[in-house]
């Protein structure tokens, strides 16, 4: 990989953007690593978790500038192509049945605070994170990540961080629901870290099967939803983890 770093160690699988120079910024090329890498990972039996993160100041300010003077001159079929790529490379993020930590240490603004959006669980840094979606600063819209983060916070934050493209503290995006912890800079690496290690050891059948509900209840009817829980209850306990869990559980020690 040219501009994406990965790691597997412990059963936890570390991904890092490696564009420091250019902010971590979004182009073709790092968009079809990404998608490449959790394609990867998805199937990896060696890996529990995954840690998103970001060399360099910024988690990832968006679209790359060079990027972005392309795109402006692309036709209607050529862009929903370009656009698909994206949509994929989010989507395979989303998809993962293992649990993605986004650790962000800096400004994470427009694709990149879609990045953190399509992560389970968002780690900021009190002092130098910042989340923002800009794109209507320029004439564009965030349509794509406006889909997840719709489901993640709801519609009146959704347009209020859509509408406004105002950047807010790791400490709003807390309140808003946008990110789940919030860490000073000296300790952000060792909270993740032990929240990654934390969650590894935890069965990984079970984490994959709280995902894929935690994704498939979304638009649910509550009848609907409780029949699919039902059935998903039902197919847990004839995992071998959790035979094996309630075996330990009462075995007397």
């Amino acid at each position: 990989m040219q501009h994406i770093e990965v790691t597997i160690e412990q059963n936890i699988a570390t991904v890092t953007l490696n564009r420091p120079e250019k902010r971590n910024a979004l182009n073709n090329e790092v968009v079809a690593e990404l998608t490449a890498i959790f394609r990867d990972i998805s199937t990896n039996d060696q890996v529990r978790v995954v840690i998103l993160q970001a060399n360099g100041p910024a988690f990832c300010a968006g679209a790359d500038l060079e990027y972005l003077e392309r795109i402006s001159q692309l036709n209607v079929i050529e862009n929903i192509d370009d656009s698909k790529q994206l949509e994929q490379a989010l989507a395979t993020i989303y998809q993962c049945p293992k649990p993605v930590i986004a650790k962000v240490q800096g400004p994470a603004i427009a694709g990149g605070c879609g990045l953190a959006t399509v992560c389970d669980i968002v780690v900021a840094s009190k002092e130098e994170a910042s989340f923002g979606y800009s794109e209507v600063r320029i004439g564009f819209i965030p349509a794509i990540v406006m889909v997840y983060l719709l489901k993640k916070i709801g519609d009146t934050r959704t347009r209020r961080m859509m509408l406004t493209a105002e950047v807010i503290t790791a400490d709003e995006a807390f309140a808003l629901g946008l990110v789940s912890y919030v860490h000073p800079k000296e300790t952000i690496d060792n909270e993740v870290l032990n929240l990654a290690k934390k969650m590894s050891k935890f069965s990984a059948s079970s984490l994959h099967l709280s995902k894929e509900m935690l994704t498939q209840l979304h638009g649910m009817s509550l009848e609907s939803g409780l029949q699919y829980a039902t059935t998903m209850n039902a197919l847990t306990r004839m995992t071998e983890d959790c035979k094996n869990g309630i075996r330990s559980f009462l075995q007397p020690k």
